[in-house]
């Protein structure tokens, strides 16, 4: 977050600049309001006004990186700060009746921003859509940052029961569940640290994700445990899916650190199909009691 912000420090200081002048300007031009005369109600209102679209700017600031979007966001926040800041302003200075420059920075500015913030949000809109088109396998209609697993940017378990309590009483909506988990990760996380622990995931979840239809969602339901939704997918398609998940792990070339030395990994899959008298439960169980047969077997387990 810091190092993103640090990209928009010329816009933060040109801001401030703008907000220091007119607040210059107002002190040297007006004569301060005695404090009988301050209404203080228009004070809170307009400050905290000012004081959220600041917010708001720095927490865009903060997320984004440079770039056309990102400055049509500013250029709006920032136009409509430093209108609603005069007009505060206004609440501790009084101008003489013939400087127009006090009323023109709030009569201008503040349509100005919000005609550049809307073009913006316009633009974001677009920008999100795309961005919406590269992470259906991990939101499909669900975006909850809580849900979100900062270690693999995947989605959490409760994302898996939310999709399936909201599609269950949809025949054949899902119609299968692979359980999925890395083989000897505890053993790895012992020798090469968490760090290391960590990027394998990170590069583990990535590779399933590339090896998923565009319908599937990928979430992570433990540390190295990952769950696979499967809409209307006969048993034989979820095996073969399976499999192609195994075979992708397999021959993934995970390179550790230092050495660069091959790490070979092997991924073990349960595989549920829902069954007609089933509950979103009964199927997550029935995963999990299959990831447990292809642990003690040959990686492949299916559970009807």
């Amino acid at each position: 977050m810091t190092s993103l912000l640090s990209l928009h420090i010329h816009k933060l200081l040109l801001l401030s600049l703008l907000a220091l002048i007119v607040l210059i300007l107002s002190a040297c031009l007006g004569n301060t309001k005695p404090i009988a005369d301050i209404d203080w109600l228009d004070v809170i209102g307009e400050g905290s006004t000012a004081l959220a679209l600041g917010v708001w700017l720095l927490m865009i600031l903060r997320s984004r990186p440079a770039g056309r979007v990102t400055n049509l966001l500013t250029m709006g926040l920032g136009f409509m700060f430093l209108a609603m800041w005069q007009d505060a302003l206004d609440e501790f200075f009084r101008l003489a009746a013939g400087q127009y420059w006090e009323s023109m920075i709030e009569s201008i500015l503040m349509p100005l921003g919000l005609g550049l913030l809307t073009y913006g949000v316009w633009h974001w809109h677009k920008e999100q859509l795309s961005i919406r088109m590269q992470l259906q396998k991990r939101e499909q209609c669900f975006r909850e940052h809580l849900w979100l697993d900062g270690l693999g940017q995947v989605s959490l378990a409760d994302q898996v029961r939310a999709s399936l309590r909201r599609d269950w009483q949809r025949p054949g909506q899902y119609q299968a569940l692979l359980m999925t988990e890395l083989r000897g990760f505890a053993d790895f996380e012992r020798r090469h640290g968490d760090r290391e622990a960590e990027r394998m995931l990170r590069e583990a979840g990535e590779l399933l994700l590339l090896n998923l239809r565009q319908q599937d969602m990928l979430c992570r339901f433990a540390r190295d445990r990952m769950v696979v939704l499967l809409p209307e997918t006969t048993p034989a398609t979820a095996f073969t899916i399976a499999s192609e998940l195994q075979q992708a792990v397999e021959h993934f070339s995970f390179r550790a650190a230092g050495d660069g030395a091959r790490i070979p990994l092997r991924l073990d899959v349960g595989i549920a199909v829902r069954q007609a008298a089933d509950s979103p439960d009964n199927l997550m169980e029935r995963g999990h009691e299959a990831l447990a047969r292809a642990s003690l077997g040959n990686g492949l387990s299916l559970v009807s």
